[in-house]
């Protein structure tokens, strides 16, 4: 009997590469999930703290010069901005997910500005206004919001952050002018994208 053909060899799997749930979400292909991944390992550290994370996290201090090695360098006016999407409690390090998410901003806004070269001041401000979406995205695990205390829990229990809860709440109601709630004890609402939007524009991020 005639031994069965084999699957098509290794060179044809190599270059079908599927992308992972991760990269479809943040619209990336295969090799650019594999690029954003190497270069994230070269900078990544292991943290107690992160025990948990395979791929380790960053110190936000080498978090430039890990966009700078994708050639996705931000100016150093915009990295403050960038810090607080990717690390919104000042923990001092970044996970790899929302480092991904925001490469991947990066990655697409690059593409769609290389033909609109003359119209770079509005291309600009597309590009932080997509930030600050995808930002409150990560908040809301990709709900469509409002930010909520919940939703401030679960990000301080993923960055291992023991963060009271009389404190989250403060930070919601400086958010919403504490329009949605009032005093210690009390529902302190959510925040909305237009509250996340000034928020952000306070800490020096402009767009249209």
């Amino acid at each position: 009997m005639p031994p069965k053909r084999r699957a098509p060899t290794t060179k044809t799997a190599l270059t079908t590469k599927r992308p992972s749930k991760l990269a479809k979400e943040n619209r990336l292909t295969a090799d650019q999930e594999a690029e954003i991944r190497e270069a994230f390992s070269l900078f990544a550290i292991h943290h107690p703290q992160h025990e948990d994370s395979e791929e380790g996290v960053l110190r936000r201090d080498d978090v430039r010069r890990c966009l700078i090695s994708l050639n996705l360098g931000p100016d150093k006016p915009e990295l403050p901005s960038i810090l607080s999407t990717i690390d919104p409690l000042n923990s001092g390090f970044v996970p790899f997910v929302p480092f991904l998410s925001y490469a991947a901003i990066a990655m697409h806004s690059k593409v769609e500005g290389s033909d609109e070269d003359d119209d770079e001041d509005e291309y600009r401000e597309e590009s932080n206004a997509e930030e600050v979406r995808a930002a409150y995205k990560l908040f809301t695990h990709g709900g469509p919001g409002p930010i909520t205390l919940a939703h401030l829990r679960r990000i301080a229990k993923e960055l291992r952050e023991d963060v009271p809860d009389e404190v989250l709440k403060d930070m919601i109601l400086e958010a919403n002018g504490g329009v949605n709630g009032k005093g210690r004890g009390r529902d302190v609402g959510g925040v909305g994208l237009e509250d996340f939007e000034n928020v952000m524009k306070r800490a020096g991020l402009t767009f249209g």
